[in-house]
């Protein structure tokens, strides 16, 4: 007898194939000593669409709505159909006698082995590979130490539950308020409240009134200080003629060190990371978006395998990871952080607190560190190191002792007039010893003693104004969905979802980049501003739905659901409840906001194209990943899949298309695509003949693709 273990990805299929000794090639999957494994492409399965309910939903009219289906039904995805197929039939395997789920160790990777297994309606046993790194020792280990299956149902209840109350708020919500104003608006349980989030601090910036101000610096020689209020302490000054007499008073006067306080600061090191908290830096140090901070984590725990799982949201260890710290130490010694490394290693014991250690805080998966494969940066792309490193001078960080230093106050006073100087002395580095160059550690305390006496050689005066709140970069969005508890008015309920967020750190990319490809949001460098469309939305949706407090309270529930402390059917009476509520708020109010029925070009990198893309023809499944659809753009062919790493993609006129006087065209990319060949015709060769030739697709040594002429199958026109 056999087990047929599933995996999520081919990649990842391939890594527990080569541990369990399954070599042999089959078509979707590998066998061999006593193995077959195969995998999902992501998602395979999905959840029915409302017409394949009932026909009378394919007409969006608000006198069919709510779509509230007694039971969700499922179907195989389209493109993904022949591996969906690939699976059912080694489930139905009478050789196959147990199931091991490897997809994920997760939520979402629940739910994309449990729906497979739902609607092939198999009830085999199942054995669960959870594990969070792909090392071959811990793929060898987590198979010595499968768990039962139904030890995650709650996990995959909790699954379901996110999955079909998304259905139903997105598709009722949608179809109401696409109907009622006549445009496609498209509205989520998540991005809305995310969307609000943004469109809030635009309406704080567009009301911000800008004030003037002044303030006056000191120069004493050997230091300098700023002139403040000695009721108020501040340094503001409402007028440019006070400040101006101010200065004039003070000018080539004496005056004497009135008073120097000094204050201790201990800072502890930061927690390690959670995939939130690598995206915030990722974006801050690099501009990367979350997206392809995940990315590239995501191909250094596949590929690289060089970092455990990257969809955490836990910043603690387990108490089980303590013995195997020391290596994960040595494998980082050779790099960058070497004399980091050597300090560490010589002390007798690690410092371990429960800064670092808390089985309490680690559910699924712990924080995400270096595995026990020493990494080949040499061999890295320069995004793969920027992340790595970040991982790793984070990892090294918790171990080093406080940063400390003292915090240092002068004032000075001349003519009754008081001056304010700040700096700070160094005490002991510690872990900042790894960041100093970055965050700019240094003394900068002036040299004084208290009743110095001073004189003021100088003065300068800056014109100043107050500012408007800044607005939302990445790494700002990600730590307000994170933290979506302290947009809440109510202080019991703020208290209760402190812990609560808008998404989870494995989805909360996609949402940032679902609201930029719906066209409610711009990127423009690092900020998200909404655009037009998105406030409108905003300003027509019920609070309920826009309130992160309602989001905040579903994610709390979907855990409890997962820890088996919440009834999932009370959940879901609940969100239909609040379905129908939803779709009578968009039948009853007023109509008093008119959107466009076409969204407008709008220049800006990002925007037009991604909000176009769902408009765009699909020409076939990508050749490459065999995941993406194959899209057309401005200047190219190219693979939808391309942010997740595929480089597929064909130039509509690249130098050897020149050289003959040919366009690569829809068809002939659909040829190629289909069949990896395709008949060019009316070729001109650079002496001025025609002929017919066959071109084939080509794969080139960087990974990317191109084409080549066969030219034994070429036709020479008479």
């Amino acid at each position: 007898m056999k087990k047929l273990v599933i995996a999520e990805k081919p990649s990842v299929a391939r890594d527990i194939a080569k541990v369990l000794g399954a070599k042999t090639k089959g078509e979707g999957y590998l066998e061999g000593n006593g193995y077959v494994v195969t995998w999902a492409i992501g998602h395979l399965v999905a959840l029915c669409d409302p017409e394949e309910y009932d026909l009378k939903y394919k007409r969006w009219d608000m006198r069919t709505l709510p779509v509230i289906p007694e039971e969700m039904k499922l179907k195989p995805i389209k493109r993904t159909y022949q591996q969906y197929k690939i699976i059912k039939t080694l489930l139905a395997d009478k050789d196959v006698s147990m199931l091991i789920c490897a997809t994920d160790a997760g939520r979402e990777g629940e739910l994309i082995f449990r729906y497979i297994y739902s609607l092939a309606r198999c009830s085999k046993p199942v054995k669960r590979l959870w594990i969070s790194s792909l090392t071959d020792e811990a793929i060898k280990e987590g198979f010595e130490n499968l768990k039962d299956g139904k030890d995650y149902d709650a996990l995959y209840l909790s699954a379901k539950c996110r999955s079909e109350s998304d259905w139903l708020v997105g598709i009722n919500a949608t179809r109401a308020y696409t109907v009622k104003y006549n445009s496609l608006l498209t509205i989520g349980r998540v991005q809305t409240p995310t969307l609000a989030i943004l469109v809030k601090r635009e309406k704080e910036i567009e009301a911000f009134i800008p004030q003037a101000y002044w303030e006056l610096n000191g120069d004493f020689g050997s230091y300098k200080g700023i002139w403040i209020d000695k009721e108020n302490k501040e340094s503001r000054i409402d007028s440019r003629e006070k400040a101006e007499a101010l200065a004039k008073k003070v000018l080539n006067q004496s005056g004497f060190v009135k008073d120097i306080e000094s204050k201790k600061i201990v800072k502890k090191p930061p927690l390690l990371y959670d995939l939130t908290e690598l995206q915030r830096d990722a974006n801050k140090r690099y501009g990367y978006t979350a997206e392809r901070t995940l990315t590239i984590a995501q191909g250094l725990y596949e590929k690289r395998k060089v970092i455990t799982y990257p969809r955490t949201d836990s910043k603690y260890l387990s108490k089980d990871l303590i013995k195997g710290l020391q290596k994960k130490i040595e494998n980082l010694r050779d790099g960058q952080y070497k004399e980091f490394c050597e300090y560490l290693l010589k002390l007798e014991k690690l410092p371990i607190s429960k800064k670092i250690v808390d089985d309490s805080k680690v559910s699924d998966h712990h924080a995400i560190i270096p595995t026990d494969k020493k990494a080949d940066v040499s061999k890295f792309s320069q995004e793969e190191k920027n992340i790595f490193y970040l991982i790793a001078q984070r990892f090294l960080s918790v171990f080093f002792p406080d940063y400390i230093y003292n915090s240092t106050t002068v004032i000075s006073e001349v003519m009754e007039e008081w001056f304010k100087t700040t700096g700070q002395q160094i005490m002991q580095l510690g872990w900042q010893s790894l960041y100093r160059d970055e965050d700019g550690c240094k003394d900068n305390i002036p040299k004084v003693m208290k009743g110095q006496e001073i004189l003021v050689k100088g003065t300068s005066i800056e014109d100043k104004q107050t500012q408007p709140p800044k607005r939302y970069t990445e790494a700002a969005l990600l730590s307000a969905m994170e933290n979506a508890g302290k947009f809440i008015e109510d202080e019991d309920l703020r208290e209760q979802l402190k812990e609560s967020g808008i998404g989870t750190p494995a989805t909360r990319a996609s949402i940032i980049e679902r609201l930029i490809e719906v066209g409610y949001v711009l990127r423009e460098g690092k900020n998200l501003i909404p655009t037009e469309k998105g406030k409108n939305l905003i300003a027509i949706v019920p609070e309920e739905l826009s309130s992160p407090e309602l989001t905040g309270k579903w994610e709390r529930a979907l855990n409890r659901i997962a820890k088996g402390k919440m009834d999932e059917k009370r959940f879901m009476e609940g969100i239909g409840r609040f379905t129908a509520f939803l779709v009578k708020d968009a039948y009853e109010r007023e109509t008093r906001i008119a959107f466009e029925r076409e969204r407008k070009k709008t220049g800006r990198k990002g925007s037009q194209a991604a909000a176009s893309a769902t408009a765009q023809e699909k020409l076939g499944i990508c050749p490459a990943c065999k995941v993406g659809e194959i899209l057309e753009g401005s200047k190219n062919f190219y693979c939808s899949n391309y942010k997740q790493g595929c480089k597929f993609g064909l130039f509509k006129q690249d130098k050897l298309m020149a050289r003959y006087r040919k366009k690569m065209s829809k068809t002939i990319v659909k040829q190629l695509i289909q069949k990896g060949e395709a008949l060019l015709k009316g070729v001109v060769s650079p002496k001025g003949g025609k002929f017919d030739a066959k071109i084939k697709l080509k794969q080139l040594e960087s990974g990317y693709w191109g084409w080549s002429f066969d030219f034994e199958k070429q036709e020479k026109q008479t």
